[in-house]
This record gives structure tokens, sequence and C-alpha cells, in this order.
């Protein structure tokens, strides 16, 4: 007859991250493809959606539920700062950041009314890391 063991117990696992899920909204494609590829190339495992219009943006978010929204500000039909003040509503927790080259007080001024972050075109991997570090912090 063996007694109980007296080995240790395996080490715990440590849970995995969670694997984040980022939405890019910009109605150039090529922009998004940029955003897109910057982002994986810092977190391979994270969701990267994409979104060609404000109204796109709002329909997706919902099931979406992304931890980070990068916007553009100009686009057709609703533009970036309409869209990410719903968006700051539907999705409180959410890292929110327009994205433009329409570097104007008015708008930085009424993204920091909203809660919103701030980073001017173009998009570089440094932005784009800095917004990344952002996430879940």
């Amino acid at each position: 007859m063996t007694s109980a063991s007296s080995s240790p117990l395996p080490p715990a696992a440590t849970p995995p991250a969670p694997v984040r899920t980022v939405l890019i909204v910009d109605d150039s494609r090529v922009s998004r493809l940029v955003a897109r590829q910057y982002i994986l190339s810092f977190h391979a495992d994270w969701r990267v959606e994409e979104a060609g219009t404000g109204e796109e943006a709002l329909a997706k978010a919902p099931d979406l539920r992304p931890d980070l929204v990068l916007m553009d500000v100009n686009m057709p039909g609703m533009g970036g700062l309409a869209c990410a003040e719903q968006l700051r509503r539907m999705l409180p927790h959410a890292s929110i950041s327009l994205l433009t080259a329409n570097v104007q007080d008015a708008t930085r001024a009424r993204a920091q009314e909203i809660g919103v972050g701030f980073m001017e075109k173009p998009i570089t991997p440094e932005r784009i890391g800095r917004l990344v570090a952002t996430v879940g912090a």
C-alpha cells in the first residue's frame, strides 16, 4: 500500500492574456491596412476588425465590443467625432482615439470633452505602439 505522495503539485498554469479586439474606422482602405499591419506587429494574437464609415462602426461595435477603436475624423457620412461620441456612450471602457491629419484645436478640444484620445496622421509604428499600450492600462 502506498502512502499519499509528498511530491509538490505542478505549478498552476498562468492564464493566457485576454485576446483584445481592435476596430479600425477609416474610409481609406490603405490607412486601415497600414494600421492593421502595425497593430498586429505588436500583438499578433489580437483580433483586428475594420469599418469604412462611422455608420458601419456603430453597427459592428455592439457585437465586437472592441477594447480599442482607432477612428479617422474626416469620413463621408457620419464623421469621426460624432461616431466617437456615440461609441464612448456605447463602450465606456474602450480606449478610443481619433486619428487625423486635420489637426485643429477645436477638434482636439472636442475629443478631450468626450473622453477620447487624439493622434496625428501619418500612421507610424511608434504612434500605434503608444496607442496599443493604452489598452488594458
